[in-house]
């Protein structure tokens, strides 16, 4: 029977994970045991059947006598452990959600429903790292998965609208801790009928220029305003975030002929959910109405949205998608730009499809491939 180790599953995405594995009886037919970075011995997650207490997540000995490693501990550790591990002979699989292993030679970028074909031929290759794909790459991906296989997409441009749940648990709070600010502050003159927006506006302006407003995770105001900048910057001008569209996208698709995929990343105040505005430049004038089937035809995550007001307003916000794997693509249309460029808006859970929901099936995949 495999042993299957489990790291990092208090987090944000690892109890995500922990949940879907749950909701889909996931935990069978192979021996589960958790670890932990800070509380050895303790009591692991109930996930209906009976485990051992909780293993040393640094014990690279109990570490090695895993079949399969699972982590959603996040880069430092995988910086730490792994290299270690595989340096004392270990030759088990190690899936991960963080982004350190993504662009290493020895690993591939899972999102199966798009790139099946990659992940098979790496395994019978005997490729045994296996990484999560960077949130909103994956996304994109899982929008436009028929549109890619189609082969007539030369470049896009994606303009991103992140959530803060993408920053973290500590930036979730802290924007809910802004909105709380801004709404004790203007309570009184909401209650007011003759307060005027201006006077609302002016209050709020203030409130956000204020040095005592909570900005210890974000730096600078979300609620209320946006921010453009995500990540770390590169000599191009990119952020790091930015240059991730086309370093993953070909790496995922295993591009002969990379596509350039290149665009800005802004941090929104929804909470969860990443959306992202689609320019996308093809090599032929294709119909419409062909576009439009090609990606809903892509996989069965993926749902064409109307290009119309009520369908948009209802169906392709982050509201609507929070906590479900639908991933809705809208407003699709021609440009001014010339008929072989086509526009799209789309938006998806990035703690499901852009996190957790690769590494669920990428741990099916290979148990199945394991035992076949």
């Amino acid at each position: 029977m495999l042993k299957i180790g489990f790291v990092g599953w208090r987090g944000m995405v690892g109890s995500v994970l922990m949940d879907r594995m749950i909701r889909e009886d996931d935990f069978k037919g192979y021996e589960p045991i958790f670890y932990t970075t800070s509380n050895i011995g303790g009591e692991g997650p109930d996930i209906g059947i009976d485990i051992p207490p909780l293993s040393d997540a640094y014990d690279i000995g109990l570490l090695s006598t895993m079949d399969i490693i699972v982590t959603c501990q996040g880069g430092d550790y995988t910086k730490k452990v792994y290299p270690e591990i595989r340096g004392k002979g270990w030759n088990g699989y190690w899936i991960d959600s963080a982004s350190a292993l993504r662009m290493s030679d020895e690993s591939i970028i899972v999102l199966d429903p798009v790139n099946r074909d990659v992940i098979d031929s790496g395994f019978k290759l005997g490729i045994k790292t296996y990484v999560g794909g960077n949130c909103t790459v994956s996304l994109m991906l899982m929008a436009l998965s028929g549109l890619f296989a189609s082969g007539h997409i030369q470049w896009i441009s994606s303009m991103t609208y992140q959530a803060a749940s993408g920053a973290g648990a500590k930036h979730m709070k802290e924007l809910i801790a802004q909105m709380k600010v801004l709404g004790d502050a203007s309570g009184a003159l909401l209650q007011d009928p003759s307060s005027t927006a201006i006077a609302i506006d002016e209050l709020i302006t203030r409130e956000l220029r204020d040095k005592v407003f909570p900005v210890e995770n974000f730096l600078v105001p979300l609620a209320g305003s946006l921010i453009p900048w995500i990540d770390s910057p590169m000599e191009s001008g990119q952020t790091r975030e930015e240059w991730k569209g086309s370093s993953e996208t070909n790496k995922i698709l295993n591009t002969a002929r990379p596509i350039p995929v290149d665009g800005l990343c802004v941090r929104v105040g929804a909470m969860r959910c990443h959306s992202q505005g689609l320019t996308i430049k093809l090599d032929a004038n294709i119909p419409l109405d062909e576009v439009v089937d090609m990606i809903d035809r892509g996989n069965q995550w993926v749902k064409v949205v109307q290009n119309t007001k009520e369908s948009t307003i209802n169906e392709l916000t982050p509201a609507a998608v929070n906590g479900t794997l639908e991933v809705p693509v809208g407003r699709v249309h021609k440009m001014l730009m010339g008929p072989d460029f086509v526009t799209a808006f789309t938006v998806g859970d990035q703690l499901l499809w852009g996190a957790a929901e690769p590494i669920r099936r990428i741990l099916n995949i290979i148990i199945e491939l394991c035992e076949g």
